[in-house]
């Protein structure tokens, strides 16, 4: 028993040995923040990150964590707080950032603002409400994905909060993807007359929003017991939540999967068990040039950064590496630098080293 122990032993030392081995990166540790939720990567060096209490940051790339002023007051409350940040498309010349969080009672509402980064004085003054999610409430996580699209116009993500049944309401903001202006009006030739704001609908929790280098919208959700889910997102389209999903009820309770109902759009890919995905791009840089036409999304539960190769209709994951430590966003550098951020109450940012 005791050799059969130290073989059982040694073969998990190997296989781990080689799984270590065949990482194409070491991790270099840039900083240490308190629950850090998103990050976007400055143009002329350094980050802005989120921390879910409220607190907007600048990272510098020596490390050195700045709060920036201005950030908005938020309801800091289990999944809830302040969550995504991204640039506007033209930031190096307008210097403006968009930010959401929820605030508010009865679980809040999510809130998309637009305000002007001065990091000489390390201020974001002007933080304006742009758009208010309605009705408000609800518990869980709001989604609160932020990605531009080719044509200049916002994309953001906005979840279901553990309701169900508003993301096939279309009336109702949540459980939607939607399309706005820069200002946060609704775009004239979207969709659905009697919802203006929407985009597609049927979505859980979607948690991770980029376009590709074809300009096409993918999208990850997080399913409910089983059933984590990436789709390419199309106008128009109904996803099927909460009358489809390849995952059960958390009771344990089956769900319709998605071939039941072929009116709603399935996903290209699904895992279960699942990865509880967490931020998401589209890699197409020059440090990792192997990776081109792929995209890179944390993975929560998981603990990994994972890579999935993607074609015209298709979608696969071939790489899973194990950083360690919940993964709550990715991003990448004009230089294709890759940078991954920790979840957790001390958690780092991390860049990716290439190892020979």
């Amino acid at each position: 028993m005791i050799r059969k122990c130290i073989t059982a032993v040694a073969a998990l030392l190997y296989l781990n040995a080689i799984a270590a081995a065949q990482t194409p990166f070491g991790l270099e540790p840039i900083a240490t923040l308190e629950q850090p939720w998103a990050m976007a990567v400055l143009p002329q060096g350094g980050f802005l990150v989120t921390e879910k209490a409220g607190r907007l940051t600048y990272v510098a790339t020596s490390g050195e964590v700045q709060t920036i002023a201005g950030a908005p007051s938020v309801t800091d409350d289990g999944q809830v707080g302040l969550h995504d940040v991204a640039l506007a498309p033209d930031f190096e010349t307008s210097g403006l950032v968009y930010l959401t969080w929820v605030d508010g009672s009865g679980g809040g509402a999510l809130h998309l603002g637009r305000g002007r980064l001065d990091l000489a004085v390390l201020q974001l003054a002007d933080l304006d409400v742009i758009w208010r999610a309605t009705p408000m409430g609800g518990k869980g996580h709001p989604g609160a994905m932020i990605a531009f699209g080719p044509d200049g116009h916002l994309f953001l993500t906005s979840g279901d909060r553990q309701l169900g049944d508003p993301a096939q309401v279309l009336g109702d903001s949540r459980g939607k993807i939607l399309r706005l202006t820069v200002d946060g009006t609704p775009v004239s030739d979207n969709p659905f007359p009697d919802a203006p704001e929407v985009w597609t609908f049927g979505h859980r929790n979607p948690y991770g929003l980029t376009f590709d280098g074809t300009g096409r919208l993918w999208s990850h959700e997080m399913g409910p017991r089983g059933g984590d889910e990436l789709n390419l997102i199309a106008a128009g389209q109904n996803y099927g939540w909460p009358q489809v999903s390849e995952g059960r009820h958390y009771s344990g309770r089956a769900i319709p999967a998605h071939a039941t109902r072929p009116e709603f759009a399935p996903p290209l890919m699904e895992w279960t068990p699942v990865i509880a995905p967490a931020g998401m791009i589209y890699y197409d840089g020059r440090v990792f040039p192997e990776w081109g036409g792929s995209l890179l999304l944390g993975g929560l539960a998981s603990q990994a950064l994972i890579r999935v190769e993607i074609s015209r209709e298709t979608a696969q994951e071939v790489d899973r590496w194990d950083i360690g430590n919940r993964i709550r966003d990715v991003d990448a550098d004009a230089d294709g630098q890759v940078y991954v951020l920790e979840d957790g109450a001390e958690a780092r940012l991390l860049r990716l080293i290439r190892t020979p």
